[in-house]
């Protein structure tokens, strides 16, 4: 591991345990102003499936793209907080037995598993909701019109056209296999869409001009993109162990990816390639980016 690496890795280990700190301080038990109370098994379901470990990466790239352009670096830790909420969401639904039946998340228990079925379809709809809450909120230091364009833009990412539709199409993938395209678009949507949405929000929260904002946007395709190629990578490689869920399913499942359809030295090379586009996109800022550029490398070569 070279210096480099290092660095990366312990700044985003530190960032991790600032968003961490965050959704700690938000989920915690008394009520806020307009809420009646919040029952405490759906609070600790709600806990369990957030407050458990991961890399918070869509949240570092919130941090680092709003500092990339001079962003408020407390308002972009709660954005990205919010961000993390959607995210977790996502996974408590997508963990339970009508969608990928999982009984293992970041190495515990899913929640459907340590509580039970309807308390977790309870904490995925409470955190999905939430997430608007912490942004619309006034401790998020914001004008409202960057506020309203950031609910904008990650309800566009979270639903029908972004990361919900995807789902859909995820599931429906199982029963018939999509073409190459089609493949490409259900992991633009299900992965890719949260990922864009944490480089762009960046850029509006920073309120910066729409050409930076397109800039980051593009990147954050980019590493979406990479992002799933080195999942269907590490479902076909890598063991439950290391990756803290099961693995190996969607070759059990027939599911149709990229790497199934082109192999495995197809998507190493693709990854490269995946990662000198990302650079690419953000040479005009100079080493301003090293960290974003660095993010992109991580992202392809991650082993969980």
């Amino acid at each position: 591991m070279d210096s480099t690496t290092s660095s990366f890795e312990h700044r985003l280990r530190d960032n991790a345990g600032k968003v961490e700190a965050v959704l700690g301080q938000l989920l915690a038990d008394a009520s806020l102003d307009g809420e009646i109370i919040r029952p405490t098994r759906l609070l600790e379901a709600m806990r369990h499936g957030v407050l458990n470990g991961g890399k918070r990466l869509r949240p570092f790239l919130v941090v680092e793209t709003a500092a990339l352009l001079g962003g408020n670096s407390d308002a972009a830790l709660r954005i990205g907080a919010a961000l993390e909420c959607v995210h977790c969401y996502s996974l408590v639904h997508d963990d339970l037995p009508a969608m990928d039946d999982d009984d293992l998340r970041r190495g515990q228990p899913t929640v459907h598993i340590a509580f039970d079925y309807a308390t977790a379809i309870l904490a995925g709809d409470s955190l999905l909701t939430y997430a608007f809450d912490i942004i619309a909120a006034p401790e998020t230091d914001l004008p409202a019109d960057r506020k309203m364009e950031l609910v904008l833009a990650l309800s566009r990412a979270a639903g029908i056209g972004g990361m919900a539709g995807g789902q859909a199409l995820d599931l429906a993938a199982e029963k018939v296999t999509p073409d190459e395209q089609g493949i490409t678009t259900l992991q633009a949507m299900k992965t890719g869409a949260l990922i864009r949405f944490a480089c762009e929000a960046g850029a509006i929260l920073a309120g910066a001009p729409a050409g930076d904002r397109q800039r980051l946007r593009s990147f954050g395709e980019k590493i979406g993109l990479a992002f799933q190629l080195a999942d269907d990578l590490l479902d076909l490689t890598a063991d439950a162990a290391t990756m803290g869920k099961a693995t190996g399913k969607d070759a059990a499942r027939g599911k149709g990816t990229l790497v199934a359809l082109h192999g495995r030295q197809w998507a190493e090379t693709t990854l490269a390639s995946l990662v000198t586009e990302a650079a690419d996109l953000l040479s005009g800022y100079g080493d301003k980016a090293d960290v974003l550029v660095e993010t992109a490398r991580f992202v392809a070569n991650r082993k969980n």
